[in-house]
C-alpha cells in the first residue's frame, strides 16, 4: 500500500472516535445526487474510495447499491465495521484499489480527494471503473460567511503546514483529466447542529493536523476553541449549536474506450 501524508496516518489513528462524534453527516439531497447523477440503484458496484469510519457509507447504501469500503488507516476501518457490520471493507489506497479491472459503475470519494490527487490514483480510478463509469467527490466545507466560524479556522491554521486541504485547490489542476469527461459541480446549504462539544470541539479536535498533534498541543487549541464559544453570544451557554457548511459535489465520466 502507497504510504499515506503523516497527517493522514497519524491524526486519523488519533481521532478515529473522535472523527465519529464531530464531522457532518451529508445534506439529504446527497442521496438523489447519487440516484440521478452517479446512476447508482439497485445492482450497481460502488466503491467508497478513503471510506474512513463510513459517514458517506450510508448514503451509498440508500441507493441500493453494493458498496465497498476501501480505507488505508486500520483505525478508522475499526469505527467503519461498527457503524456498518456486514459492509464489504478492505484496506487499500488510492494508489492501489484492491478491484478488478472493469468492475465499478461509481467511485466516490468523500472528504478523500484532496490526500490523493495525483495522475496515480486518477489512473487507479479509471481501472477499476467500467466504461462510462463515474467519479464522484464531494466535501462538506465550513462556511466562512459567518464570522465565528472563521475566527475558528484562525486557531487551527498555524498549525495547518503543507497539509492537503480542499480549499488550496491544488486538486483541481488534476481536470480535465485524460480519461475522463468535464467536472461537473453541484453545491448544497448543510449544517450541524447538536452540542457544542460536539460539532465544535470534537469537529475542530478531528482534523487531521490537529489530530496529529502532541496532547499539550491539542490541548491548548481546545481550551481555545471553549473560550471562543464561551465569548460569543450566538453559541455561550447553548445546549444545541448549530455549524453552517456548504457540501460541494462534484463527479465526471470515464470514457467509454
Amino acid at each position: 500500500m502507497t504510504s499515506l501524508h503523516r497527517s493522514a496516518e497519524h491524526g486519523f489513528t488519533a481521532g478515529a472516535e473522535t472523527y465519529v462524534k464531530g464531522r457532518p453527516e451529508y445534506p439529504r439531497q446527497i442521496t438523489e445526487w447519487l440516484t440521478n447523477t452517479l446512476a447508482l440503484d439497485d445492482g450497481s458496484q460502488a466503491v467508497d474510495l478513503g471510506a474512513g469510519t463510513g459517514k458517506f457509507t450510508t448514503f451509498l447504501k440508500r441507493t441500493g447499491a453494493e458498496v465497498t469500503a476501501v480505507e488505508p488507516v486500520a483505525a478508522m476501518r475499526i469505527q467503519l465495521a461498527m457503524h456498518h457490520p456486514g459492509i464489504r471493507i478492505t484496506p487499500g489506497s488510492a494508489m492501489a484499489i484492491p478491484l478488478p479491472d472493469a468492475s465499478a459503475d461509481a467511485v466516490v470519494c468523500a472528504q478523500a480527494f484532496h490526500w490523493f490527487a495525483n495522475e496515480q490514483a486518477l489512473n487507479e480510478i479509471r481501472r477499476v471503473l467500467k466504461p462510462g463509469g463515474r467519479l464522484g467527490l464531494v466535501w462538506n466545507i465550513r462556511d466562512d460567511n459567518v464570522a465565528w466560524v472563521v475566527n475558528l479556522m484562525q486557531i487551527i491554521a498555524p498549525y495547518q503546514g503543507a497539509t492537503p486541504q480542499y480549499a488550496t485547490g491544488h486538486w483541481r489542476k488534476l481536470f480535465p483529466a485524460k480519461g475522463f469527461g468535464p467536472l461537473q459541480e453541484k453545491q448544497f446549504p448543510h449544517s450541524h447542529a447538536g452540542a457544542p462539544d460536539d460539532v465544535i470541539v470534537a469537529r475542530t479536535l478531528s482534523t487531521s493536523f490537529v489530530a496529529a498533534l502532541p496532547a499539550f498541543e491539542r490541548k491548548k487549541i481546545e481550551t481555545r476553541v471553549r473560550e471562543l464559544i464561551a465569548t460569543t453570544p450566538e453559541l455561550a451557554n447553548s445546549e444545541t449549536v448549530t455549524f453552517p457548511y456548504k457540501t460541494f459535489a462534484y463527479y465526471c465520466l470515464k470514457d467509454l474506450q
